[in-house]
C-alpha cells in the first residue's frame, strides 16, 4: 500500500513522537510519527528539514566553475557531483572524452564508491548490525565497535582512507577536489603515485572480501529477521552498461516494474524527463520522483542504489564481486534481493568491485597518459548522470552564448529514494513500535532502515517553491527590534516579539 495512503484522520487528536535529527546519516532530517491512546501507528513520515539552494546560486556563474560549486552539497560525496556535472559539461563543450581522461574519472569515481561504502557500513552501519538494533545505546556507536572488534575498525578506516588517497591523487585533493573539468581531467597520474597506489590495492580487494562475508554471515545468522525487517517492493531504475553490465560511472537507464518486468532498457538518460517525473509534498523539502507511465508518485516511485545496482544488471565485469552476486542472488532462494538490509550486502559488493576496478585500472598505461582534454561544437544543454555510491545521480544544466549557467536541475540519489525510505519506515513502525511503549530502541529500528539507504540528505533538499522563512532583526545589544515569518503558503506575518 503507497505510503501516502497512510495519512492520519484527525491528527491533532494523535499523540506525536519526533525522532530529531536522524543520527548517522549525512544531513540532517527527522522522522514523525503518529500514535492513538493504544500507540497504534497511524502515521510515519521522513520529513528533510534543512534547505539548500544550489539550483538557484547556480544560475548566473560561468560553466567551468559548476565541477567545483556543486560537489560543496556534500562532504562525503562531492566526488558524484563533480563528475556528474563534467559529464553534463561535456556535452555542452561537445567533447569525447580521451581514454586518459575517461580513466582518469573512472579512477576517482571508484576511489570514491569505495571510501563511501567503507564509512557507511563500517562506521555508520555495523553498530546496529553488530550489537542489536536495540542494543545498548552507550554501546551501539563506533567507539563500541573499535572496543569489540578492534580488527574490523581498522580495516574500514584503512579501506576509506585508501579511497581518499586515491581521489587525492585523481583530482587533487581528499575532499572537494579540482581535477575533473569540463573536456577531461587536468591531471593524470603520476609513475610515482601509480606505483604507491598498487602496493596496496591488493590488500583493499582482500579486505572487501573479508567485508562481504561480514555481511553474508550476518545474514545467515539472522535470517528472519533480515529478510523482513522492512520489506516492501517496489521498482527500480540504475545505469547499466550496453551489455548489461553494471557500471557505475556512464550507462543507459534500466527500469524494472515491482513484479520483475522491464519498464524501459538502455534508455538515453539525456532525455531522462520523458521517463521521469518531480512531484513535491507539502511536509518536505525533498521532492517525490515517479516513472511517468505510473501516472502519479502515490504508485510510480521507485528506488535506487546498490541494492537496485546489483540486481537489476546481468553480471559485475570484475571477477570476486561477479561471483559474489551470484551467490547473493540465490541465496536462501533469492530472499536477500528484496530484502531492505539487503543493501548492506548489495554495498560490499560494490566495494569489492570498486577495489576490483581500481586494481585494473592502475594496471592500465592510459591512467598516466598526457592526452587529458577534448572539446568539439559547442552545445546550449547537457546532462550528466552517473551513479553514485547513493544511487543514480542526474545533473541537468542549460547555459547561454554568454556562458552563463541559465538552468540547473539536480535529482540525487537520496531524492529518488525519497517514498522508498518513507515506505520502509512505514513497514518497520509496524512491524516493531505498533502497540507497544516506545524505547529508545525500538525507536532505533526506525532509524536502521534509513540507514540501509544511506542517505544524503544535505544532497536532496530543495525547495518547495515558497520556502518557510524567518527574518529578524538584532540590535547590537542581542535584542530582537523586529522579525517577520513567511510560511509555506507564501504568507508573510509580523509576529510580537517575547
Amino acid at each position: 500500500m503507497p505510503f501516502e495512503l497512510e495519512t492520519a484522520r484527525n491528527p491533532e487528536k494523535l499523540k506525536r513522537v519526533a525522532i530529531e535529527p536522524v543520527s548517522r546519516v549525512e544531513g540532517h532530517g527527522k522522522v514523525t510519527i503518529l500514535l492513538d491512546d493504544d500507540n497504534h501507528v497511524e502515521q510515519v513520515r521522513l520529513h528533510i528539514v534543512e534547505f539548500r539552494g544550489f539550483e538557484k546560486f547556480i544560475e548566473g556563474r560561468p560553466y567551468w566553475e559548476v565541477p567545483v560549486m556543486v560537489q560543496r552539497l556534500c562532504g562525503i560525496c562531492p566526488v558524484s557531483h563533480h563528475l556528474a556535472a563534467s559529464k553534463a559539461l561535456d556535452q555542452i563543450v561537445g567533447a569525447t572524452l580521451t581514454p586518459t581522461a575517461e580513466k582518469i574519472r573512472r579512477l576517482m569515481h571508484y576511489g570514491q564508491m569505495l571510501q563511501s561504502h567503507a564509512l557507511h557500513f563500517f562506521h555508520l552501519s555495523s553498530p546496529d548490525l553488530l550489537f542489536g538494533f536495540g542494543s545498548d545505546v552507550a554501546t551501539r556507536n563506533i567507539v563500541g565497535v573499535i572496543a569489540a572488534a578492534p580488527e574490523v575498525a581498522k580495516k574500514g578506516v584503512l579501506l576509506r582512507k585508501y579511497g581518499q588517497e586515491v581521489i587525492r591523487m585523481t583530482s587533487g585533493k581528499r575532499v572537494h577536489g579540482t581535477g575533473s573539468i569540463p573536456g577531461g581531467v587536468n591531471k593524470s597520474l603520476s609513475a610515482a603515485e601509480r606505483a604507491t597506489l598498487q602496493k596496496e590495492i591488493y590488500t583493499m580487494v582482500a579486505w572487501s572480501r573479508e567485508a562481504v562475508q561480514i555481511i553474508k554471515g550476518l545474514f545467515e545468522k539472522n535470517l528472519a529477521e533480515y529478510n523482513s525487517f522492512g520489506r516492501f517492493t517496489a521498482h527500480s531504475m540504475g545505469l547499466v552498461r550496453a551489455d548489461g553490465a553494471m557500471d557505475l560511472y556512464h550507462g543507459g537507464l534500466r527500469a524494472r516494474r515491482s513484479d520483475g518486468s522491464t519498464l524501459f532498457d538502455h534508455f538515453d538518460y539525456s532525455r531522462y524527463w520523458d521517463v521521469i517525473t518531480e512531484d513535491v509534498k507539502s511536509w518536505s523539502y525533498m521532492k517525490f520522483p515517479f516513472f511517468n507511465e505510473m501516472k502519479n508518485s502515490d504508485d510510480g516511485w521507485y528506488r535506487v542504489g546498490p541494492l537496485t545496482r546489483v540486481t537489476n544488471c546481468d553480471f559485475i565485469p570484475t571477477p570476486l564481486a561477479d561471483k559474489e552476486r551470484q551467490e547473493f542472488m540465490a541465496f536462501d532462494k533469492g530472499s536477500a534481493t528484496g530484502a531492505t538490509l539487503g543493501y548492506h550486502w548489495a554495498r560490499m559488493i560494490e566495494m569489492l568491485h570498486s577495489a576490483e576496478a581500481i586494481k585494473d585500472l592502475l594496471h592500465d598505461d592510459d591512467i598516466v597518459g598526457t592526452d587529458l582534454v577534448n572539446i568539439g561544437q559547442r552545445q546550449e544543454r547537457g546532462v550528466g548522470v552517473i551513479e553514485a555510491p547513493r544511487g543514480t545521480l542526474i545533473h541537468h544544466y542549460r547555459v547561454d552564448e554568454n556562458d552563463q549557467v541559465t538552468r540547473a536541475n539536480l535529482i540525487v540519489s537520496t531524492t529518488h529514494n525519497n517514498q522508498a525510505m518513507n515506505e520502509a519506515i512505514r513497514v518497520v513502525a509496524k512491524q516493531y513500535l505498533d502497540g507497544k511503549e516506545l524505547t529508545e530502541g525500538l525507536l532505533n529500528h526506525i532509524e536502521v532502515a534509513i540507514r540501509c539507504f544511506d542517505p544524503c540528505l544535505s544532497c536532496a533538499t530543495h525547495a518547495l517553491g515558497q520556502m518557510p522563512l524567518e527574518v529578524e532583526l538584532v540590535g547590537a545589544d542581542g535584542t530582537a527590534i523586529d522579525r517577520m515569518t513567511r510560511n509555506m503558503h507564501g504568507v508573510c506575518e509580523r509576529p510580537a516579539l517575547d
